[in-house]
């Protein structure tokens, strides 16, 4: 199996820059203070579509020959790489085919629409998931962009952390939520690359944890009936994923969500900007595990913002 490499980030990078926002990296006194530490919150929550879903997107699309093309994409999400290939797909004028489970964030399904997509509700399983796209490519002959299980889209997610260490390049730690593993695989390509020093953590959350299992058990662990608010990250990871991220993560820690919301409520108290659970989850470790990250210059990756405002009780 071929593992991306830096050069090949590199090369996402120029491809996709003049198509992705350049996302802004913030800090804050407050909380560094709090939690005696350096941090630094690349805030994909500003990119287009809400999340870092969008590079990996377009860069999948415009690696993907164009007469494969012409049916259209297709994949399955819960919301933001559905989002992302919508619009991708939408400025390139491809017709978009997604499958969403029956539960998906309302915010998400409505901005799926509002690119374009058609739209196919399925029960919220991976089988399910799996199955319904499969009948949706066979009728529609649409090509198979999966979520995070692709060269491409690893690809394209690694050039957040490129964007982070090219403007923080003495970083001690970088941390990034963890569900299918395409962000995290990226991460962890192009950091560990630009220098062996950095570590780097995942976070996941506590009620699911199958890439935690996977790495313990060196075998792919599924994610069955996950119990956790962070709604973007209850996938199981793939081949390509797992194996990326079992060559190089430095630790996967395992979050209870009583610590996201903290640090959700945090963020948006403190940082006035809004992310979701599965983006706050990064700022959760810090908190759990605060000993680990104290003197150290740690930079976040806020992988999303797309909160659904009718489940605001988050913080009741």
């Amino acid at each position: 199996m071929k593992l991306p490499s830096k050069n090949d980030i590199e090369i996402a990078y120029n491809l996709i820059k003049d198509l992705v926002k350049h996302t802004p990296i913030f800090t804050s006194s407050t909380l560094n203070n709090m939690f005696d530490t350096k941090l630094f919150f690349k805030c994909e929550n500003f990119q287009k579509v809400g999340a870092f879903k969008f590079r990996g997107a377009c860069n999948a699309i415009l690696n993907t020959d164009k007469d494969n093309l012409k049916n259209g994409v297709a994949t399955h999400s819960s919301g933001n790489h559905a989002q992302a290939l919508s619009l991708a797909a939408k400025i390139l004028n491809i017709k978009s085919y997604i499958v969403m489970p029956n539960n998906s964030p309302k915010v998400k399904i409505n901005a799926v629409k509002g690119y374009g997509a058609e739209i196919t509700f399925c029960e919220p399983t991976l089988s399910a998931r799996e199955s319904t796209l499969n009948q949706i490519v066979e009728q529609t002959k649409a090509e198979f962009i999966h979520p995070y299980n692709n060269f491409f889209v690893v690809c394209g997610q690694g050039t957040a952390s490129l964007e982070l260490l090219n403007e923080i390049n003495d970083l001690d730690i970088i941390i990034t939520p963890v569900g299918g593993g395409g962000l995290l695989s990226g991460t962890l390509i192009y950091s560990k690359n630009f220098n062996p020093k950095i570590k780097v953590y995942a976070a996941e959350p506590f009620g699911a944890d199958d890439a935690f299992r996977s790495i313990k058990s060196q075998i792919i662990q599924l994610s069955i009936n996950p119990k956790t608010i962070c709604d973007g990250l209850l996938t199981s990871l793939g081949d390509l994923t797992y194996n990326i991220i079992n060559n190089y993560i430095d630790e996967i820690l395992l979050v209870e969500d009583h610590y996201t919301i903290e640090a959700m409520k945090l963020i948006w108290e403190r940082m006035k900007i809004i992310v979701e659970p599965s983006a706050s989850i990064t700022l959760g470790a810090v908190i759990k595990y605060n000993e680990t990250f104290k003197n150290k210059k740690v930079g976040l990756i806020l992988s999303g913002g797309n909160v659904d405002i009718a489940n605001i009780n988050y913080f009741n």
